[in-house]
């Protein structure tokens, strides 16, 4: 065998090389040769390959040794598939190298040295032939070797990869997959190392993992090597960025959040045993993002590059060096999760019951399981795992996988997105809440759990079986009626999920959600801390604010992030964000609120909406949250958020607010920017004429619209049961306003509850020639069914 089929360099190999090379290395092989232009940066390496791997088991004589002890194989008995498993390893590990094999490898990393310096420092990484397929990751099955130096290591290295093509892990999971053994062979990829030890690395997706949705990258981030992001060891910073206006030269950071850190793996110096040991990092540390938004929306940059090459979604790991400060890819895969799921059935899992919240954490999948919970800390213990129970632990790796396949659900301490519970989790199709903290100490052997990821991105473990129900819609049947049929929703966690649901956008995205959950604080008291009595308090706010220049930067930031959530899930298709309508009592109970509010006998009619947006009380606030907007529409090119003014009493009054927008640089008809009015005071119906002259459109807010035209507060159990959308009075004013606004060529839609609520209630309002009816995701499909029945009865009565 000539030498030069031992070893290839990155250069010389790509794609149509995986039998000889592996998946990993052919991958690393076809960027290095076609994306370098596109400003992929990838270490430099060579492979060893199947040939040689081939020749090593033929000259030591281990092939029919081999055969025989997988013909013992039952991967059905862990202590089995560990005996059979271990004796192989044992064989590939005392069996000598072939010559030939030892001196191609010497030459090539001679190579490295002349680049680098004696004895540089390389990963050495497994590369299976059937690994990293469009349809079977493999992902973890082999091992990987850091910050090897010298030949003697490397060659040692060489061979323990070898073997490790027989973990117990890779059995099983061959096993699984309809895979022969025999037919699988390992090449060796040897890389030059990224002093991510020194800087930070991590995993990046070019899609959502959870939902599926195309639209953005998620970037994973933690100092030190990335082995720990991979195998969930810590909870890493998170990013979200928005492709298509990050394509357009915008920055699209839809989201940062900042993970905790806790360790971190860096190099061993001193010529210990061991390459890389794991340590604490410091607290200051812990409290910084790893990655600059400069260098997420690079990496992302990256990320979009290669998947336009790979055409398909895929799965990254990358490293930033400390020393030199550059990102590096260092591995890229086809995502094999989400992206092979059938894009037109929509499976929806509700829970049908209540019970008390044990643990929360990241949810992996929108799923619910239920069962005893295992608690098992170690993995020497898990040979005692009985299936179809909860497996609660601190975290997986790959050696977890025979058992996890017979979990009813997973729980973890530790982990990110990415990471290996997280992976494996999507691809058995598990619910699985990660980084709970706690979830072993809180959560009992033996306990009756319930584990639900189907409430967004939090994920919670509840107390006792409780029960749920699984639909199943064929959205490929589906037809659109004319009528538009958009979505009311405030909660960016659940966007990219319901974003599946056919739909024509969000009409109307409720501020109050974010601004209650991820802000937390009144925004004059984030402004004027100083003015808050409460030590307390100013200590809170000290606590959330932590890491801004501001309390100002603060608001706009996580405003921004929440609405270009809800913008880019369902870009480019409109997005009517509303905005901020609490009530004088609502705004008091934000932290630090009760300095700021007055006290009012009836808020429900008091300083809340449009009068509160000029009025020197509060217009600060106001301006806080139209810069967010502008950062939505104006950095990260959302240009489809549409902005609405609540509880507008007089023309007048909306000139006012119009005058403050153009003020902070939102001038309706600017950029094309529309701004809505909601119709849900009387005088909205009279003078109907006068508020078209001054908005764009108007969407009817039936709650508010009802209370006063029957003239009752909707919050008084007392008069509640006069309380209906349906009255005859209510339904005479919504229809004379559609018809008036249509004919002042304004668009009208409604985002009040009565069409959600009563299927006879959209009829009407299609009956009238609404333009859009904006209902709760959970009836948008029957009501869309209805809608399309009564679009049918129509055309037809005017066929006649």
């Amino acid at each position: 065998m000539a030498r030069e089929d031992l070893v290839l360099w990155f250069e010389e190999v790509s794609l149509k090389d995986v039998p000889r090379v592996g998946g990993k290395n052919a991958s690393l092989g076809e960027m290095v040769r076609h994306l370098g232009p596109g400003g992929v940066r990838v270490p430099p390496g060579f492979a060893v390959t199947a040939d040689a791997y081939r020749l090593f088991l033929r000259e030591a004589g281990l092939e029919g040794k081999l055969e025989r002890l997988l013909g013992e194989l039952d991967t059905e008995t862990m202590a089995n598939l560990a005996s059979v498993g271990r004796r192989i390893r044992r064989a590939l590990r005392s069996a000598p190298l072939p010559a030939g094999l030892e001196e191609a490898v010497r030459r090539a990393y001679g190579r490295l040295e002349e680049r680098f310096g004696e004895d540089c420092d390389v990963a050495v990484r497994s590369s299976a032939t059937a690994e990293d397929l469009p349809d079977a990751s493999f992902a973890g099955q082999q091992e990987t070797y850091l910050n090897i130096r010298g030949v003697e290591e490397l060659l040692e290295a060489c061979r323990n990869c070898f073997a490790s093509l027989f973990t117990n892990r890779a059995i099983s999971y061959r096993q699984d997959k309809g895979f022969d053994h025999s037919a699988v062979a390992l090449s060796v990829g040897v890389q030059k190392m990224v002093r991510s030890d020194k800087g930070c690395a991590g995993v990046m997706f070019t899609l959502d993992t959870e939902s599926g949705f195309e639209g953005v990258v998620l970037i994973n981030a933690a100092w030190g090597l990335g082995e720990n992001v991979v195998a969930g060891a810590v909870n890493p910073d998170e990013y979200t960025v928005f492709k298509p206006t990050l394509a357009e030269g915008f920055r699209p950071l839809l989201r940062a959040t900042l993970g905790s850190k806790e360790k971190k793996v860096v190099y061993t110096e001193g010529g210990a045993k061991a390459t890389t040991r794991e340590v604490a990092v410091p607290a200051e540390e812990r409290r910084r993002f790893c990655l600059v938004e400069e260098e997420a929306l690079q990496l992302a940059r990256l990320a979009c590059v290669i998947e336009d090459h790979y055409r398909r979604p895929m799965d990254i790991e990358w490293g930033k060096d400390g020393e030199s400060g550059e990102l590096y890819i260092l591995q890229a895969r086809p995502e094999t999760v989400q992206s092979l799921r059938r894009g037109q059935v929509l499976e929806t899992y509700r829970l049908q019951g209540e019970g008390q919240v044990l643990a929360t954490g990241k949810s992996v999948g929108n799923r619910i399981g239920a069962g005893k919970a295992m608690v098992i800390k170690d993995a020497h213990a898990i040979g005692r795992f009985e299936p179809g129970r909860v497996l609660v632990t601190d975290m997986t790796d790959p050696d977890w996988e025979p058992v996890m396949k017979k979990a009813a659900a997973i729980v973890t301490n530790r982990g990110g997105r990415t990471c290996h519970a997280a992976i494996v989790s999507r691809e058995l199709g598990l619910p699985c809440v990660i980084g709970t903290g706690d979830g072993t100490a809180v959560l009992k052997e033996g306990q009756d759990v319930t584990v639900s990821c189907a409430g967004g991105e939090t994920g919670l473990v509840y107390e006792g079986i409780l029960p749920f129900d699984v639909e199943q819609t064929d959205l490929g049947t589906l037809e659109r009626p004319r009528t538009k049929i958009m979505m009311n929703l405030g909660d960016p966690e659940q966007a990219f999920g319901l974003s599946r649901i056919p739909n024509d956008g969000i009409g109307l995205a409720r501020l109050e959600f974010i601004i209650n959950t991820a802000i937390q604080a009144h925004p004059l008291a984030l402004l004027h801390p100083d003015r808050i009595a409460d030590r307390g308090e100013r200590r809170r706010i000290e606590r959330l604010t932590e890491g801004y220049p501001d309390g100002a930067a603060f608001f706009v930031d996580k405003l921004a992030q929440g609405v270009a959530t809800l913008a880019a899930a369902f870009y480019p298709n409109d997005v009517i964000v509303r905005m901020s309508d609490f009530k004088t009592n609502e705004y008091a109970g934000l932290l630090g609120g009760a300095a700021f509010e007055p006290q009012e006998s009836n808020p429900m009619i008091g300083f809340r909406g449009a009068s509160r947006y000029y009025d020197e009380r509060y217009r600060e606030g106001f301006l806080l949250e139209c810069r967010a907007m502008r950062r939505v529409r104006e950095e990260m090119g959302l240009s489809n958020v549409k902005l609405m003014i609540p509880f507008c009493r007089t023309v007048e009054e909306g000139r006012k607010v119009l005058d403050v927008m153009a003020e902070a640089g939102l001038e309706r008809g600017k950029d094309g920017l529309e701004v809505f009015v909601m119709c849900e005071i009387p005088s909205n119906v009279v003078l109907a004429e006068g508020f078209a002259e001054i908005f764009d459109g108007f969407s009817i807010g039936s709650n508010d619209l009802t209370q006063l035209i029957l003239g009752l507060d909707r919050d008084s159990e007392i008069v509640a049961h006069l309380y209906d959308e349906r009255n005859a009075a209510v339904k005479t004013m919504i229809a004379d306003v559609i018809a008036r606004v249509k004919r002042a060529g304004r668009k009208i839609g409604i985002c009040g509850q009565a069409p959600s609520d009563y299927p006879e209630f959209a009829e009407f309002l299609v009956e009238c020639g609404i333009d859009s009816l904006s209902l709760n995701p959970d009836t948008v499909l029957a009501t869309t069914v209805r809608i399309l029945e009564v679009e049918k009865k129509q055309n037809a009565r005017k066929a006649r």
